[in-house]
């Protein structure tokens, strides 16, 4: 089986007489075997398996079955796709559209999700593991870590091919002083230094570059945000680049009270001096 478009089909789906139904399979951000149980079944069932090859492992396509056909998505425009939805609709026919990451993260799927509604498809949408979570995981490394940040902020920089909206800028993000995950934005870092330190990061802020996160050629890199822009045109880290920025990526030494004896909850009590001792730090 080929990641290309199909050169012939029977027209017929093993569904036929069924509501048609598309399954947007979030594949996360590389490798195939970190697809979930059920994003490898939705695929299996598929009659049409639409993929791009440019941001999917071809593994992925091994859970499909050997009669269904193959769409290429990054070599068709949108209008393509939605030929797809619409024999779907005709034929009853499942379709398995694989997107990188998690679908809700730019994934362009709310324009699908319209269209086949409009056209009476059935839909879901089975999550991905994000990039940005498995850069974490590489890195071995906690973006929420206790009284050093708790919030974790995912955006990417203005002034691409698609506006932000107001008010959505980098540097109104990075005022809050957090843990952030900038997509999309390794073409312009200097730019993004200059939003970062701007909204209030400190240069000597850790970053985390991660090109390509779970793919054969991964490549992980550490550095501060006064290195990020030397480090990313050293490595001509272009495209396919995440970048994690805050504090909590070089913290250590904090405790979480949710595993403190002192902390209790619907299954385990406190144990009564760690919670006079816990009550006086301050916590709760």
């Amino acid at each position: 089986m080929t990641g290309t478009a199909a050169t012939s089909d029977n027209g017929t789906a093993g569904s036929t007489g069924s509501t048609g139904k598309v399954t947007f399979v979030g594949a996360g951000p590389g490798a195939a075997d970190l697809l979930t149980f059920r994003a490898a079944r939705a695929i299996a069932e598929a009659d049409t398996v639409i993929w791009a090859a440019s941001l999917v492992q071809a593994e992925v396509l091994e859970h499909a079955r050997e009669d269904a056909v193959i769409l290429d998505s990054s070599l068709v425009p949108m209008e393509d796709v939605l030929a797809e939805y619409r024999r779907a609709a005709e034929q009853g026919r499942r379709v398995a559209r694989i997107h990188s990451g998690d679908p809700s993260l730019w994934g362009a799927v709310q324009e699908q999700l319209d269209r086949c509604r409009e056209l009476g498809l059935e839909t879901e949408i089975v999550p991905g593991v994000s990039s940005f979570s498995a850069v974490a995981a590489i890195a071995q490394r906690e973006l929420t870590i206790p009284e050093v940040a708790q919030s974790v902020i995912l955006t990417r920089l203005g002034g691409g091919k698609t506006p932000m909206p107001p008010g959505e800028e980098v540097r109104d993000f990075a005022r809050h002083g957090t843990t952030m995950a900038v997509f999309l934005s390794a073409a312009r870092t200097k730019q993004l230094v200059e939003e970062l330190t701007a909204g209030g990061y400190p240069l000597d802020t850790p970053v985390v570059v991660a090109y390509q996160a779970t793919w054969p050629d991964e490549l992980v890199l550490y550095g501060t945000l006064e290195t990020l822009e030397a480090t990313v045109k050293e490595h001509r880290l272009w495209k396919h680049t995440l970048f994690l920025v805050g504090p909590a990526l070089a913290a250590t030494g904090t405790r979480s009270h949710l595993y403190h004896p002192g902390h209790f909850h619907t299954f385990r009590k406190a144990d009564p001096a760690a919670r006079r001792a816990l009550r006086g730090s301050g916590a709760s």
